[in-house]
């Protein structure tokens, strides 16, 4: 994604938490004390003044109870296959499949620079991920350690506690994840 698309992009975001915000009746107040985001920051997404990183996204997808991909909702395909649509912590996260209602599951293609290490927030109870190497192996962190996954195999874990993504290879690691969420 170009430079030059991030300000549409930013505004889409802003516009689409917005959305969500208000159809659940709820001020910036309540969802900065849902999600843990200050409502000053919560504000300027949805003026479209920042660049939420992948963290404070997941965050806010947890405070509302919804989908990563939900925030992201009503983006264009991409013009090219393949095309990344949000960057945070040098992690690339292209939504390959959008959350699916009523099979409660999203799938997106993560990439990690060389080198990355990235922290996720715990999701919502009962949100199970599979992660599924493509060309690198990656390491998850789970229970207070990192476990190896290897291209050609997969591991699935609950989603609810704290957990990681990390890259020690020599190359970009790139991996899907397929999220799962429980049933209303």
């Amino acid at each position: 994604m170009s430079q030059a698309a991030l300000p549409e992009l930013n505004q889409r975001i802003g516009d689409r938490l917005r959305q969500l915000r208000t159809a659940q009746g709820w001020s910036l107040d309540r969802l900065a004390g849902a999600c843990g985001v200050s409502k000053a920051m919560l504000g300027q997404i949805e003026r479209g003044e920042s660049s939420p990183t992948v963290v404070t996204l997941w965050k806010i997808a947890a405070g509302l109870a919804c989908s990563f991909s939900s925030l992201l909702g009503d983006l264009p395909e991409p013009a090219v296959q393949g095309e990344v649509r949000l960057l945070g912590e040098g992690v690339a996260v292209t939504t390959l499949l959008p959350y699916d209602g009523p099979l409660g599951c999203e799938c997106l293609l993560v990439e990690l620079p060389m080198g990355c290490e990235y922290r996720s927030v715990p999701h919502l109870a009962g949100v199970v991920e599979d992660i599924l190497p493509l060309s690198a192996g990656v390491e998850i962190w789970l229970a207070g350690a990192w476990q190896p996954v290897a291209p050609g195999t997969a591991l699935r874990f609950a989603a609810d506690q704290p957990h990681g993504y990390r890259n020690v290879g020599p190359m970009p690691a790139r991996f899907h994840n397929l999220i799962h969420y429980p049933s209303a």
